[in-house]
Order: C-alpha cells, then sequence, then structure tokens
C-alpha cells in the first residue's frame, strides 16, 4: 500500500490511548513510506494523525471542502492540500488517492464515511481493504450491530467479513495488507424484480 486513507474526527477527547495509537499507527505508515490521506483538518483526531505523520518525515494528503476551509480548520502545512467543492466530493478523493482505508474513532461523519466507503466495496466499486481501528472498544457495537444484521439476514456473511477489526495499528495493516476483496453478490441479483 502507497496511500493510506484515515477517516477520524474533528474533536478529540483526549484519551491517552487513542493518541498511543494514533504516534503508534503514523510510525508505522511512515516507516513503511505509505502516505496519509485525510480530510485536511488541522483540529481533532485528523490534526493529530497528519501532525504525527509530518513530524516524522511522512507525506499527509488533505482533502478538505471550500467551506471547511474557509473556516480556517484547514491545516496549512501538509504535503498536498485538495480544496474541493462539497462532501461527496472529498469522499471520492480521498477513495481515490489511497489503497486501503483505516477508521479511528469519530463521530457522524467518521461512521458516514466508513459506511459508504464499505457499500462501495460490498458494491465491488472499488477492492480496498477497510480496517476500524478500535481502540478501547470503540467499535465493539458497532460490530456486534453487524453481526445482528447478518443473523437477522439483511447483511450477508462474507460482506461482514470484509470489516477487518483490530485493537493493535501493527495487526490492523498487517490484516489490510494481505487482504483479498470476496465481497457477496447483493441480495438482488437472485431475484426476480419484474
Amino acid at each position: 500500500m502507497n496511500a493510506i486513507c484515515v477517516f477520524c474526527g474533528a474533536n478529540f477527547n483526549g484519551d491517552e490511548k487513542l493518541k498511543a495509537a494514533i504516534e503508534e499507527l503514523a510510525e508505522l505508515m511512515v516507516n513503511q513510506n505509505i502516505s496519509l490521506v485525510f480530510g485536511g483538518g488541522k483540529v481533532g483526531v485528523m490534526g493529530l494523525i497528519a501532525n504525527a505523520v509530518l513530524q516524522r518525515g511522512g507525506k499527509a494528503i488533505g482533502v478538505i471542502p471550500g467551506f471547511l476551509m474557509d473556516k480556517e480548520v484547514g491545516h496549512k502545512g501538509l504535503t498536498e492540500m485538495h480544496v474541493v467543492e462539497n462532501m461527496h466530493q472529498r469522499k471520492q478523493l480521498m477513495n481515490d488517492l489511497c489503497d486501503g482505508i483505516i477508521t479511528l474513532p469519530g463521530g457522524l461523519g467518521t461512521l458516514e464515511e466508513f459506511f459508504e466507503t464499505l457499500t462501495w466495496l460490498q458494491l465491488g466499486l472499488h477492492h480496498k481493504p477497510i480496517g476500524l481501528l478500535n481502540i478501547n472498544g470503540f467499535y465493539d457495537f458497532l460490530l456486534k450491530q453487524m453481526d445482528v444484521m447478518v443473523e437477522n439476514r439483511f447483511l450477508k456473511p462474507a460482506n461482514r467479513k470484509l470489516v477487518l477489526s483490530s485493537n493493535n495499528p501493527q495487526e490492523l495493516l498487517k490484516l489490510m495488507q494481505n487482504f483479498k476483496a470476496k465481497p457477496e453478490e447483493v441480495w438482488f441479483k437472485d431475484q426476480n424484480l419484474s
């Protein structure tokens, strides 16, 4: 992988375990010559991961909508900054620029980015690994909800397996590097819709 897109929050809750995981992830990425692609902000977890990569001599590529750049939350010290028109273009370009996706703890926007790119993977629109860095069990309930979706036959087991997760950055990167996309055909493929 030459570049990893990191979805994460524009807030930081002060969690020292999360901060340590961000530092470890940045170290691993720079040591493996993997560029960071992220939302371009200087605030919250976004700012922490960008600064951690830059401080180690790595590349940090931001993608930010103009209206957020105008509110002065755009990071000024990045390797590259792409200013786009809207949130959808941001997500599309971030996906286009990367070879894999890691989702750190965050809020609604982080989850929206995770689920849309996961849906794209399920539909075969890309074949990139998608991982959750599950620090302090942050995503335990989300992972359980996906298991409930499988149990209730709204999500195929093969598509549930598309979500890689670990609480360890090194383990997650290894899972991603060994990933082979095998989404199962979507439910309507076998149905007569006429």
